[in-house]
């Protein structure tokens, strides 16, 4: 029996590019009420000097507050060196805290000097966890110094940022710079809002996705600046009611969904709403990647292998009802629409509306290829789609 997977309303849209105008900064810089100021707590701010316990401290008074909103506050003009960290709501009195960053906040520089969690290796370096409301903000940054772990590659799955089992939190105006992998990851949470991020690594950099979505629902990323050696934004399984807008992505891998049914896992994903998003120097744009049971702006791949060899399976992930509309845009390869399907567990239901996609070199023209795949598209569609089927259901 196929694995099922159902990937629902897929809208993706490729106009807007974001300047300056479609930022902004926080209205509440610099004194804040009922604050917890981390230099009170004993930490330099000097970028040399262990930090960590001073952020423990200023945190353990700011989840003791009986404000209804209280504040820990990183400042201006200082960096801070800490340690893995995790910040834990459980017990907090508000459900409405604030941890604003206006300074900066950096890792070790060497892997060998991050210190154990529990005395197992760290999975992350700042963790936030079971938090009924938390607002994540500020004009600062969070450097995880990532470049000694990138030679390690895949020895290590070092995560820059975790919200985890939380629900309500914001995150806002954030520059998060070079995570040894991933920058961001919400995991098993609901109703997360991420907006006016600047998320950077090198376009060669392992791993460092922007931004990982796992077991949450209920997300919002909008008004962004995506650019890393990675997808701009990953969704795994258990993810639904995503929405993605007003993104600047690239370079990096574009934005993925997947990969999914590895194993033989059944695997869900629905309701992903990608719109107003420009890929720049991306490997792909929008990509569906699982299991079997280069340079495409539009990408469904039933067939993904991360290895040199894979063996070729029969049962497949099912995709299915995913649209694409008014996307605009250029590609680096011959084929710019690519559908790879699975013969025992076809695609269905994808239509594809409005969609020009030319090469780079005006010279040269685009293709695409499809193999099983059930829809409509267009007239209109560039290039044609000509092998998509008519799907009987739609």
């Amino acid at each position: 029996m196929a694995n099922y997977v159902a990937v629902l309303f897929l809208l993706l849209s490729t106009q807007c590019f974001l300047s300056a105008h479609c930022r902004h900064l926080p209205s509440n810089q610099g004194a804040i009420g009922d604050a917890f100021d981390v230099l009170n707590y004993g930490a330099a701010g000097d970028g040399h000097t262990d930090d960590t316990q001073a952020f423990k401290d200023a945190w353990k008074a700011t989840c003791k507050s009986s404000s209804s909103s209280p504040t820990m506050h990183v400042p201006h003009d200082k960096s801070f060196k800490l340690q893995p960290l995790t910040f834990s709501g459980e017990i907090c009195k508000s459900n409405s805290i604030t941890f604003q960053i206006d300074g900066h906040l950096v890792a070790p520089r060497d892997p060998h000097a991050w210190n154990t969690c529990d005395g197992s290796k760290c999975r992350q370096w700042i963790q936030f966890k079971k938090f009924g409301g938390l607002f994540i903000r500020g004009v600062g940054s969070i450097n995880g110094q990532g470049s000694n772990w990138w030679k390690l590659s895949c020895k290590h799955d070092k995560i820059g940022l975790v919200v985890a089992n939380s629900n309500n939190v914001h995150i806002d105006d954030l520059t998060f710079e070079d995570s040894p992998q991933m920058h961001i990851a919400f995991e098993r949470s609901t109703n997360i809002e991420a907006t006016n991020l600047t998320i950077m690594a090198p376009g060669n950099s392992p791993n460092t996705d922007g931004i990982h979505i796992q077991h949450s629902s209920n997300v919002s990323i909008a008004h962004s600046i995506i650019s890393t050696g990675d997808d701009c934004v990953s969704i795994g399984d258990g993810s639904s009611h995503l929405n993605i807008t007003n993104i600047f992505c690239g370079p990096g891998h574009g934005i993925s969904i997947g990969s999914l049914g590895m194993k033989g896992r059944n695997e869900k994903v629905e309701f992903v709403h990608v719109n107003n998003v420009s890929f720049t120097e991306t490997q792909n744009g929008v990509r569906i990647k699982t299991w079997q049971g280069s340079y495409n702006p539009i990408v469904i791949d039933q067939y993904y292998c991360p290895h040199k060899h894979c063996k070729n399976k029969t049962l497949a992930v099912k995709i299915s009802d995913v649209t694409y509309n008014h996307i605009l845009g250029t590609s680096n390869g011959e084929t710019a629409v690519a559908f790879s399907c699975s013969t025992s567990t076809p695609c269905k239901n994808i239509i594809m509306k409005d969609i020009h996609l030319g090469h780079v070199k005006p010279e040269k023209k685009t293709s695409s290829y499809c193999s099983n795949v059930r829809g409509t598209a267009d007239p209109g569609v560039f290039p044609k789609v000509s092998c998509l089927q008519v799907d009987e259901n739609v």
